[in-house]
């Protein structure tokens, strides 16, 4: 909790890095981030909604239009095929809207836990735990897990120790940390680290 309150002051303002409007564009961005920056996604999305605007629209499209358009995010061809598959479920099946039940989002192509907890988190405001790999580096410095790498076994770990409703922003909060401060590439910057008090700093 003390980490929480701590994160809390930091990234008061923290949310999810995708630019979207509309749930089923969360989904489409989601399924990009695969292997690729947020901020390379948010680049190339508005292209592909131009040409296709509507969840109908880009369930109709040829999957080699999609996979031109969406080419630059990485896995063109996986990523546009799923893309497809996922927007012609959802007109055939829930109507065009996008599910709130977790179940149902996991039946989606290119769904996993981690995007269908995204999903329910800032779309519908249900409680989720977004295990991406900021997080799973982070809770493993941090001691909050014991050097579990495996995203679900994290989440579940994470169930445990933070309150249904602090979830999603917790885990929001961690991206935002892991990108400034409690970095991937470089040596952590403990010294300015506003969990240097609390943190356990495993090498991880």
């Amino acid at each position: 909790m003390e980490i929480i309150r701590l994160l809390k002051a930091e990234y008061p303002d923290a949310d999810c890095t995708l630019d979207y409007e509309e749930a089923w564009k969360l989904l489409v961005s989601v399924r990009l981030a695969a292997q690729c920056t947020d901020e390379r996604v948010n680049q190339i999305v508005p292209k592909l909604y131009a040409k296709f605007p509507d969840v109908a629209a880009l369930a109709d499209a040829p999957v080699e239009e999609i996979e031109a358009i969406v080419k630059p995010c990485g896995l063109g061809r996986s990523k546009a095929r799923d893309i497809s598959t996922c927007m012609k479920m959802l007109r055939d099946e829930y109507g065009g809207r996008v599910p709130d039940e977790f179940e149902q989002l996991l039946k989606l192509p290119g769904v996993g836990r981690k995007s269908a907890n995204l999903i329910m988190g800032d779309v519908f405001g249900k409680p989720a735990i977004v295990t991406d790999t900021h997080c799973i580096r982070l809770v493993n410095r941090m001691g909050l897990v014991d050097h579990i790498r495996e995203p679900k076994k994290v989440e579940m770990a994470l169930w445990k120790l933070v309150p249904p409703e602090e979830g999603s922003d917790f885990c929001h909060r961690l991206v935002w940390h892991g990108r400034a401060v409690c970095t991937a590439r470089t040596k952590p910057y403990c010294d300015k680290c506003c969990l240097n008090a609390v943190c356990e700093k495993v090498d991880v």
